[in-house]
């Protein structure tokens, strides 16, 4: 809480205060790190990010450099290529406004854009630190034997969580032959909940809102929505085209077999959809309470004290509640994943 709040702190201005514009900061992905502002010896404020890669095709080829090469602040708009910078980079610009906000512009139009963002940088450090967790763990199974006694500290508590997941989630939801799909459905959810938690820390290598960036969803409901029609069985198939209804509702008009068919592509659109609605807005959240002190510092006493107090005790509240969020979420996309493969795996009763 505290490191938020010293987060936020330089972002007070003497003309006022935009909390629109610090949440948006904090949820937003971008082609800097940005960790916080300093004044310089002028009392202007200078922001203090870590520079990324940027990989780029413009009209004169590929161009690979550092993201220190944009200017910090923006002009019209545009955060401009330094003057010192080379030649054919001269052009280049990251839009801060308008339709292409965000994106790098050739002369006000989107170029093809390859480079590693926030949120990228922030999904590989997830990812390098889920597998030191996971290959810790099995270099534990591999010095012990079966009849050994059960392992504490971490690798304990990798244990309990793999035989959780397992055991409640995943062969209660998909059944018979769950066997195969543990690899993936447990990916799935270490990889959230470590995206998740690591979401949580305000500043690097944490603060990255890769759950909170519905590209990063959508892929995931993209590899559940091909597991899932990869594993359907005729009686799946059989129910989306020919559903056991009344003649009626299926021919002449075909009704159900539509409604069935939608249905394929609402399933994991619901995934995508929630995970990432549920992980942006709980960051907003918890940044947007500590932006409360800063809105009434120009008040009374009374009501800075008393709001401060109430903004305080609700930003605690929100980090407490989204440390569950972050499990619960990362539960639900793998419930509900496999549910989804349950269903497609179904045979008829009589079977």
């Amino acid at each position: 809480m505290a490191l938020l709040l010293l987060a936020l702190t330089p972002a007070v201005k003497a003309e006022g205060f935009s909390a629109k514009e610090v949440v948006l900061e904090h949820i937003k992905d971008s082609h800097d790190w940005h960790v916080t502002d300093v004044k310089d010896a002028d009392g202007n404020l200078k922001p203090i990010a870590i520079p990324l890669p940027v990989i780029v095709k413009s009209s004169t080829g590929w161009h690979v450099f550092c993201s220190s090469q944009f200017e910090h602040h923006a002009h019209e708009g545009m955060r401009h290529i330094k003057a010192d910078a080379p030649a054919e980079l001269q052009g280049l610009a990251i839009a801060t406004a308008g339709e292409h906000a965000g994106k790098i512009v050739e002369n006000g139009q989107p170029v093809l854009d390859l480079s590693i963002t926030k949120t990228v940088a922030v999904m590989f450090i997830n990812v390098i630190l889920l597998l030191c967790c996971v290959l810790l763990s099995a270099r534990w199974y591999k010095k012990h034997k079966a009849s050994d006694n059960a392992p504490g500290g971490f690798v304990g508590f990798m244990e309990m969580l793999v035989m959780y997941v397992v055991d409640d989630i995943i062969k209660p939801g998909i059944g018979k032959g769950y066997e195969k799909y543990v690899p993936y459905l447990l990916t799935c959810f270490f990889f959230i909940f470590t995206c998740n938690v690591m979401g949580l820390i305000p500043f690097p290598p944490g603060s990255g809102n890769v759950t909170g960036n519905i590209a990063v969803t959508f892929f995931l409901a993209l590899c559940t929505f091909i597991v899932v029609q990869f594993s359907g069985s005729k009686h799946y198939w059989k129910d989306t085209f020919w559903p056991d209804v009344p003649f009626l509702l299926k021919c002449p008009v075909p009704l159900m077999p539509v409604i069935e068919f939608v249905g394929i592509f609402t399933k994991p659109f619901a995934l995508m959809i929630r995970l990432f609605a549920n992980m942006m807005a709980g960051h907003a959240i918890a940044v947007a309470m500590p932006c409360i002190i800063f809105l009434v510092a120009t008040m009374s006493a009374g009501v800075f004290y008393s709001m401060s107090a109430v903004s305080v005790i609700m930003a605690i509240f929100m980090m407490c509640l989204e440390c569950l969020v972050c499990f619960i979420q990362a539960m639900v996309f793998t419930l509900l994943s496999s549910v989804f493969i349950g269903m497609a795996k179904a045979e008829p009763e009589h079977e």
